[in-house]
């Protein structure tokens, strides 16, 4: 079981899949996503975290995304804060980053699930 006293940030809670309440949310990645809340110096608010692979959202995908992977999760963002949580996440090793920036819920999708860096636009 994951001891979240480790990340003093973030609540389990935040990263519960919405559909069915499964957490398999990996320690590494909660590490890595700590350390960037704690240089980023403000709140971050999950929108999503964890998903299994019966989520709504990943049921209708070719293939499972990374979330059912437990390696990444969307942060509620926008305007200039979006840009420096951006530049941040990219120094500290977020490789898959999704920016949704038009309309009602803005966020970045941070992920570490892939080894390669990829950037894309919802």
């Amino acid at each position: 079981m994951m001891d979240w006293d480790q990340f003093p940030n973030f609540e389990k809670r935040e990263f519960d899949c919405s559909h069915c309440g499964k957490n398999e949310m990996k320690p590494e990645y909660l590490h890595r996503l700590q350390s960037l809340r704690t240089i980023y110096g403000k709140s971050m608010r999950i929108t999503s975290g964890y998903r299994c692979p019966q989520h709504p959202i990943e049921i209708v995908k070719s293939e499972p995304g990374p979330h059912t992977t437990g390696l990444a999760c969307d942060v509620g963002v926008e305007g200039a804060d979006a840009h420096k949580l951006l530049k941040l996440a990219l120094n500290q090793g977020f490789m898959g980053i999704g920016i949704q920036q038009k309309g009602n819920g803005r966020f970045l999708h941070l992920d570490t699930a892939i080894e390669y860096g990829r950037i894309w636009s919802y």
